[in-house]
């Protein structure tokens, strides 16, 4: 079995077990990608740093070239739902690049034996992500059960360390959609690689959606943007590509979407999904208009909202938000899902058709 386990300075909490990644899975959205007939694949895109980004690409079936979106996954990584989402977009008419932003930063499938120990590997966080103190950057490595409670032994006054426990053969292996599993020798040649799975993996070689979570909120914003970069950049120079490029992103991803905007100057849309908005000095350098998406029954984000419109006022900036009433926080997902309620049906599809019409419609 797989467990979380919680790390409070030197005390070693109580173990959870639960349930191997059946909560990240969405069989309905597993089972509406399976019925497409567009051509998605998993992509590796070389950094300039050497960093090698996982990424899911989906093509329209269209004659002309079409605009890039860069999609940004929800907290909860590369799910089913998010490839089935990026799918759903390119039905529309558009090129979409979705990376997987925990690609490299999963378990290693063979850790304990390379560090020859017989005992499952942990992946330690200095702090809990959601729990650093003010100005601290979570950090993460890769210790031994032994060398846990060896650094808690001596780290009685620090924060809150998570552990995360795996045994390497319950991974979930990476799938591939269809029968695309590399690209073609042209398109590796100038812009990137044929797809080769990683080690550590990333979303997909995670146990549990709890440590998903985890590792997604520690994830440093620089890094983020790195990705988002590479993404970016690689879908520009595909053949296939207009030079137009959007950006949208949901929850976590929302929040990422709008920091993208403050950083990234070719953008032509940037459009936030219920996330929260960027620091106020960071606003003066967005370029691209923004356009925001919020769920009436989600205070804890649409709250934001006012304020980030008059923010965004003040820098000169586009900022055209809508909330859709009575709808909750992930309405674009849980609309989706056979058990959707009436109001999380309804933004969702009005949601999708903003979207897509604020980018310039079907094509």
């Amino acid at each position: 079995m797989r467990h979380v386990t919680a790390v409070a300075s030197a005390v070693v909490g109580v173990a959870l077990t639960l349930s191997s990644g059946a909560a990240m899975a969405q069989d309905w959205a597993k089972a509406n990608l399976a019925k497409s007939s567009r051509h998605g694949e998993f992509v590796t895109i070389n950094e300039a740093g050497g960093r090698q980004l996982q990424a899911w690409v989906v093509y329209p079936e269209v004659k002309d070239k079409a605009p890039v979106v860069v999609m940004i996954h929800e907290i909860f990584g590369m799910s089913d739902w998010a490839r089935e989402m990026a799918d759903e977009l390119a039905g529309a008419g558009y090129i979409v690049v979705e990376p997987d932003l925990l690609s490299g930063f999963g378990p290693p499938k063979a850790a304990t034996e390379m560090r020859g120990h017989s005992g499952p590997a942990v992946v330690a966080y200095g702090c809990d992500p959601m729990d650093c103190a003010p100005g601290q950057t979570p950090t993460s490595s890769w210790h031994t059960h032994e060398a846990v409670a060896e650094m808690g032994a001596t780290q009685k006054n620090a924060p809150q360390m998570v552990t995360t426990s795996y045994e390497p053969q319950s991974q979930v292996p990476q799938q591939f959609h269809m029968d695309h599993s590399t690209m073609s020798d042209a398109q590796a040649q100038t812009n990137g690689a044929p797809y080769v799975p990683a080690q550590p993996g990333g979303t997909s070689a995670f146990p549990d959606q709890g440590s998903v979570t985890r590792a997604v909120s520690s994830l440093p914003d620089p890094q983020v943007l790195a990705d988002l970069d590479a993404a970016a950049n690689y879908g520009k120079k595909l053949p296939a590509a207009s030079g137009k490029l959007f950006v949208t992103g949901f929850c976590w991803g929302g929040g990422k979407t709008f920091l993208f905007a403050t950083h990234r100057h070719d953008l032509s849309g940037a459009f936030v999904f219920y996330g929260p908005p960027p620091a106020e000095d960071l606003m003066k350098n967005i370029t691209a208009p923004v356009y925001g998406f919020y769920a009436g029954n989600d205070a804890r984000i649409t709250a934001t909202v006012p304020k980030t419109q008059e923010q965004m006022k003040a820098a000169g900036k586009t900022y055209e938000p809508v909330t859709y009433d009575g709808a909750g926080h992930g309405f674009m997902r849980a609309g989706e899902a056979p058990d959707a309620s009436a109001p999380n049906a309804a933004a969702r599809q009005a949601g999708f058709k903003r979207l897509v019409d604020l980018m310039g419609g079907v094509h």
